[in-house]
């Protein structure tokens, strides 16, 4: 049993010396948030990291890793990291903050600080096999999932203006709705419930004979672009929706569309506990399944101290079930009212404070707009193409959701670039005043005046 010692300080060289006097061969010592930084810089550039780093090459050869557990050191990288190199973690944890973390990855019982070496060992020899990410698979065609907590922080209206913004560029996009406590895509749009919709999907996946064509016949075409599954008109309906049918559904659509956008409701109960019936159907196997399949979760929180607090505590169940899966979270409906000063700040350091969150984007509350697509039963984007929420759901998209890739023609902007002092440049371009305007491109009886109008 090879294992590496991810231990800060003296305590990492004592606990390092006694799995050595229980016969287990001790690759290295490490500090706890070494790992993180190789895992973190892994993420960004995998094949300059991996030939360079010292502590990668530990990890590829351990069996196991005794990691002192902190937010600093347990990482969603981290996990991926030794996951897709076949290394287990043996969480120490020194408080029950750091043990309800250690739970929220799905890692097996933590220890304390102060375990014996004789019992890491014996973990360390009969620790469960990591379960393979899909985060290491390039899939061609994601599938993102748009969760957020109790409280309608305004999931579906993420769920449909993602669908419209990735649908610009040629590109077919699929916008189903998983919600079975409360669908309401369908009547968000103006679109009939009683059709087929994602229910008929789920039926069609569990006979067999889901394939791209029967999805478009059930859909209902929403924008160029886009096709909606409407979800179920009653909730009562949920059983419909089981875990192997959602699954097996959402496959099919990856060969049907480029991306596939699925609204999920907010519960992320495992309720095996409070039914008799463990092979009966699951009121949340929906969402979980869809959480699960996904290549990319958006998390919605709502930019308000209620908002924030419920998104906090719902994250640990959400990261518990997606595992590494990738996450960017936004921050929906941001106005300065509810937070008083420096709301964007206030919120990113409760994100990092309480749930590790380094990053967060953010979407203004536009009411007008808002109110506008609700009563023309229409997205935003196409009511009010150039309101503020639309304009910085666009910018999300282009940066986190799907970013444009460089050409491989282009030169190498340097380590000094920064991408946002271009676009800042760019939006203080110098308009040139009518008396600047050359008079041989003037046409003849034309005034100052007429040119203000045309620039």
């Amino acid at each position: 049993m090879r294992v590496l010692v991810a231990v800060d300080g003296p305590r990492g060289e004592v606990l390092a010396d006694g799995l050595a006097r229980e016969r287990v061969d001790v690759l290295a010592t490490v500090p706890a948030s070494a790992l993180a930084h190789a895992a973190a810089a892994v993420t960004r550039d995998a094949d300059r990291v991996a030939s360079s780093s010292t502590v990668v090459p530990h990890v590829a050869e351990a069996d196991a890793i005794v990691l002192h557990v902190t937010r600093h050191s347990l990482t969603a990288d981290v996990v991926a990291l030794c996951d897709r190199l076949g290394a287990r973690i043996l969480p120490l944890c020194d408080t029950d903050a750091d043990t309800r973390l250690a739970e929220a990855f799905g890692l097996g019982p933590a220890m304390t600080l102060d375990a014996e070496p004789w019992r890491i060992a014996e973990m360390s020899g009969s620790a469960p096999a990591p379960i393979a990410r899909r985060a290491v698979v390039v899939r061609a065609a994601p599938v993102i999932a748009v969760w957020g907590p109790a409280g309608a922080p305004g999931r579906s209206t993420v769920a449909i203006e993602l669908a419209m913004e990735l649908a610009r560029g040629d590109r077919r996009v699929g916008l189903v709705d998983a919600d079975t406590h409360a669908p309401s895509i369908a009547l968000a749009l103006g679109m009939a419930d009683e059709g087929p919709g994602f229910a008929a999907a789920c039926r069609q996946a569990a006979l067999g004979g889901l394939d791209s064509r029967e999805l478009t016949r059930i859909s209902t075409p929403l924008e160029e672009g886009v096709e909606v599954l409407t979800g179920i008109n009653r909730p009562s309906r949920w059983p419909e929706l089981g875990e192997a049918r959602v699954t097996t559904a959402l496959a099919a659509c990856r060969d049907w569309v480029d991306h596939t956008v699925i609204d999920v409701s907010s519960s992320l109960e495992r309720d095996e506990e409070i039914m008799s019936d463990l092979s009966g159907p699951r009121r949340n196997a929906a969402t979980l399944a869809s959480l699960c399949a996904a290549d990319l979760v958006v998390a919605v929180a709502g930019a308000d101290p209620v908002g924030i607090a419920r998104f906090i505590r719902g994250y640990a169940d959400l990261r518990a079930a997606i595992g590494s899966t990738r996450v960017v979270v936004v921050a929906n409906r941001l106005r300065p009212g509810s937070l008083g000063v420096d709301a964007r700040g206030q919120i990113r350091r409760a994100l990092d404070r309480f749930a590790g969150i380094e990053d967060a984007w953010f979407l203004p509350a536009d009411p007008r707009a808002a109110d506008a697509a609700l009563l023309a039963a229409r997205p935003i984007a196409s009511v009010a193409p150039r309101s503020s929420f639309t304009l910085a759901l666009r910018r999300f998209v282009g940066e986190a959701v799907a970013p444009v890739a460089a050409n491989p023609a282009d030169p190498d902007p340097g380590p000094d670039h920064d991408p946002g002092r271009e676009r800042r440049r760019g939006l203080r371009r110098r308009v040139r005043p009518a008396h600047e305007v050359d008079e041989q491109v003037r046409p003849a009886g034309t005034t100052h005046s007429e040119d203000r109008i045309r620039l």
